[in-house]
Formats: structure tokens, sequence, C-alpha cells
């Protein structure tokens, strides 16, 4: 087995998750796993963080990080008051939903690269945190391997209702790839959803975001995690045709869902994400 290898940008949006729960009050996001997943080695590089929390960019990314993981956990409630017992993590990274999930008959599905996934589980017991018993892991190489054939070898029923979460994912993803996971969703029995977050396309955010946007797609290039794939509003609506109550919010709808009447900085700014929902 290769040596794991930690993705930049999955341990990026943990130390982001971590930072919120250390530095923001009140929180958009509780998650009492989030300091505790990084250890010692990774609380570190936080601490050396802690001199750019406040810097604009900073803030937006951490509200970014945070929105998304609401978005996708408030849509994952409404899947499980519905009856849904199944909850799969697309590329899964630092998430640690499995590990604080409040209700036991629902079974946790997380799937992520090989490596990826293997460098979790390293600092999962590295970190003393338990693994409950209604926790599968699977690994997939999105790009090379077929994501339903992995989960059904993990025990997942594709004849129940599933919820999936695919949050930090799609821009990097080929066409391709993206569209074999929305057909295979669409597959699912009725009443299953997914939660995602995608980004616009450079010509379609204005002139000064453009630089934001490329300052970031550098560093993430740089990384080996460059970004590929981008959809405007009717684009991603046009993929999803075969399914029904979508829900597509840009940066007035979250700033107005989660962070309004806050006295502090912390909201999201410009307009390249947006999170988007769809249900089967």
């Amino acid at each position: 087995m290769e040596e794991a290898k930690p993705s930049r940008t999955a341990l990026r949006v943990a130390m982001r998750r971590a930072a919120h729960q250390i530095y923001d009050s009140p929180l958009v996001f509780e998650d009492p796993i989030a300091v505790p997943i990084l250890g010692e080695e990774y609380g570190e590089e936080l601490r050396r963080d802690s001199v750019s929390r406040d810097q604009p960019f900073s803030v937006a990314m951490r509200a970014f990080i945070v929105a998304r993981s609401r978005y996708a956990e408030g849509n994952l409630r409404r899947a499980v008051e519905a009856g849904v017992w199944q909850y799969v993590l697309l590329g899964a990274g630092l998430d640690t939903f499995a590990y604080r999930n409040p209700w036991p008959e629902l079974h946790v599905f997380e799937v992520d690269h090989p490596a990826t996934q293997q460098w979790k589980r390293e600092l999962i017991a590295r970190n003393r945190i338990a693994v409950p018993e209604n926790l599968t892991y699977a690994a997939v190489d999105f790009e090379r391997q077929s994501l339903s054939e992995r989960l059904a070898e993990s025990g997942f029923d594709e004849n129940a209702p599933a919820f999936f979460a695919w949050l930090g994912v799609v821009p990097y993803l080929t066409l391709p790839a993206f569209r074999g996971t929305v057909d295979y969703i669409a597959s699912q029995a009725k009443g299953s959803g997914v939660a995602l977050d995608y980004g616009l396309p450079r010509d379609a955010v204005p002139p000064m975001e453009r630089m934001a946007l490329d300052a970031l797609a550098a560093r993430v290039k740089m990384a080996g995690e460059p970004f590929r794939l981008f959809f405007t509003p009717d684009r991603i609506a046009a993929e999803f045709v075969a399914f029904r109550d979508l829900e597509d919010m840009g940066t007035l709808e979250v700033n107005a869902r989660y962070f309004q009447g806050r006295r502090d900085k912390l909201k999201w700014l410009g307009s390249a994400a947006r999170l988007f929902s769809a249900w089967v």
C-alpha cells in the first residue's frame, strides 16, 4: 500500500472548520470534532495561521466552508425526517459528521480517494476518535473506478433512498466524471437527494473577483489539485433535469440565511461559488 499523502485542499478545509470553532461567535456550524481530528501536528499549523485569521479573504473562505457544511447537513436532516437512513459523503476529506452523528439508524458511507482516506483513518486512530459502527469507508478514485460498484461492495442499498453530500469536489472533476455521478444519484430510489457546491466560470464573475479566483486557482494547481469544471446556474440546472425541487443559492441568499445580524465580519463575499441541492 502506498504511503498516505494528505490532500492539501482537504486539510485547508478542515483547518477552516476548526478555526471557526475557536474564533467565531456565535457559531454558524457547530463541530466538536473539528479541532480534535487535526491533532497536535496540524493543530500547530492552525495556531501558526492565527495571524491571518481576520484577513478578509480568510474570513470569507471560512464563511464559505462552514455555510456549505451547514447547508448539506440541513438538507440531510430533511432527508432523515422523510425516512432516509443512508448518507453518502462523496469526497469526504476530513468531514466529521460520522463521528458526531445524532441518528443511530443513519448509516454513513465515506467515499474518497484511497490515499486521502488512508490519511484520514490514520488521523482518526492517532487522535483517539471513536469510529462508530454505522460508518463504512469506501475508497474510490472518481476518475477511474465505478462509484456504484464500490458502494454496493460496501453494503450500500441501492433500493433504498439515500442523501449525498458532494462538497468541495465538483470543481476538480472532468465533465464525464461529474455526469456519471449525477446519473448515478438520479438512478437512486425516490426521496434521495444531493447537496453540492460549484463555481462560476471565470468570465461570469466581476473583473476584481477574477483576480482572487485566479490566485486561488494557482494555489490549488500548485498543490496538484487544479480546478477543471465550472457551471452557470442555467447550465447546472440543465445537468439536473431529471431531479425535482432544485435550489441554487448565491451570496445574498446564503448571507441572509446563515450570517444575518452578526456583529463580526463573518460572511460570504463575492459571487464565484454557489450552493445547490436537488431531489429524486
